[in-house]
């Protein structure tokens, strides 16, 4: 179609086509929300919607997926739904769901504090953690009762960073998964200043340092080089399991995942099945895995492949297309129907309400929230104990996320490899 206009021009339209459709589609909904009122207003503008939105719902990173030099970034993406103001029936894992396909019943985690780094603030964090945990039935969590706790990376109630509509999904997601795995645990939320690793590595001591902190998740990473090196030792924190994200672009490595101090969680995609379990797994296409090229090997991996520390250790569900409901309302159009649109379409950053969401974002703190309902991380050597508890954690057997040499590093099949690590939870016994 563009063989007749001038070539700089045709490079620019094949570049930017898919942004022009989004645009042409959100003018569409611009004219049917405008148009004047009649008897058929309402069934005009539906087809219109429907015209308009993609057949099936995009998946979008967040908007704190990209990151500059030098700066980590967050690693969650949403399936969105033409209308992200939906229910907490409508799209994505529940609780129930997720306690169920990793045998969790029976256990709370009483007591216990999960904490959570991210960076910038999460304006809502506070009002939708209440709306997600009242939806499904979980006890409230809030500031005045000493249960949730947000704080900057020093510790402080204020001032609280900048917000950023982008990492409030992220810290959202964060939220809403230790209220799903561990509905008895307190949460501490740690704010790092921005995404860069001096703030990020700050706030990681602050939030392993805090009294009742068992488990540290950190849903965010960064490219590995020499430097990550010597930010490794904040991540050193004997008696708390610290947990880090592989990734979220398929085969490769990044940090905090890649240190010999954290449990490096990998991800699934989680589905009902008709077995005895009642679930299936397999890897998710776009979890990361590799081999570091920076990073020891810890004594306790085996793995004869890589000569350096490998990635990952564990996994847990991470696809966005089998992904988990979250409730989130920062967002920067302000909400709405046509708020709505520009989400789906992703013309404006964070959610309005009900999304399906994924990413190994989700995967680490449900991890970091296993250890805390397991209650064994004043013992654990780092990322070690799931290696000597193998018995307690689904192996998952297929499924890839690219193609490497060898084969493990990228492809699951029985017992270790790189996107699903040792496997999934099977009850709390491999934590």
């Amino acid at each position: 179609m563009y063989d007749r206009v001038p070539l700089p021009v045709a490079r620019y339209l094949r570049r930017h086509g898919a942004r022009f459709a989004a645009l042409g589609a959100a003018f569409a909904l611009v004219l049917a929300f405008t148009a004047p009122a009649s008897a058929n207003t309402g069934a005009a503008r539906a087809s219109a919607t429907r015209a308009a939105l993609p057949a099936v719902a995009p998946i979008i990173p967040f908007g704190c997926a990209k990151a500059e030099p030098g700066q980590a970034h967050c690693l969650g993406r949403g399936r969105l739904a033409p209308t992200t103001s939906g229910s907490p029936t409508s799209s994505g894992l529940k609780p129930a769901d997720l306690i169920s396909a990793y045998k969790l019943s029976g256990t709370n985690g009483a007591g216990r504090t999960v904490a959570i780094v991210d960076a910038l603030d999460d304006p809502n964090a506070a009002s939708d953690l209440a709306a997600y945990r009242s939806a499904y039935g979980l006890p409230a969590c809030t500031a005045a009762s000493g249960c949730f706790q947000k704080v900057n990376g020093s510790g402080q109630a204020s001032p609280l960073p900048a917000a950023d509509y982008g990492w409030a999904e992220e810290e959202s997601l964060d939220l809403d998964m230790v209220s799903a795995i561990c509905p008895g645990c307190h949460i501490l939320l740690v704010e790092a200043a921005g995404a860069d690793t001096a703030s990020l590595t700050a706030a990681e001591d602050t939030a392993a340092k805090a009294p009742g902190v068992v488990s540290v998740s950190n849903s965010w990473g960064a490219a590995e080089d020499s430097s990550t090196l010597a930010a490794d030792p904040h991540f050193n924190h004997p008696g708390v399991a610290i947990t880090a994200s592989s990734g979220d672009s398929g085969y490769g490595v990044s940090w905090p995942a890649a240190s010999p101090y954290v449990t490096a969680v990998g991800g699934t995609s989680l589905s009902t099945a008709s077995n005895a379990r009642g679930w299936t797994e397999t890897a998710w296409s776009s979890a990361g895995s590799g081999c570091s090229t920076q990073e020891p090997k810890p004594a306790w991996q085996q793995d004869t492949g890589c000569a350096h520390r490998t990635v990952a250790d564990v996994s847990a569900v991470a696809d966005p297309n089998t992904g988990v409901a979250v409730y989130d309302t920062a967002n920067s159009c302000g909400g709405g129907a046509f708020c709505d649109l520009l989400l789906s379409l992703g013309l404006a950053t964070g959610a309005d309400g009900w999304v399906q969401v994924g990413g190994t974002s989700a995967s680490s703190p449900i991890i970091a929230s296993v250890y805390a309902l397991a209650g064994n991380s004043g013992t654990t050597n780092y990322g070690s104990y799931p290696y000597a508890h193998t018995a307690s954690l689904f192996d998952v057997t297929s499924g890839s996320n690219g193609t490497c040499t060898p084969t493990y590093l990228c492809t699951a099949g029985p017992g270790y490899d790189g996107p699903t690590g040792l496997g999934t939870p099977n009850g709390t016994g491999g934590f």
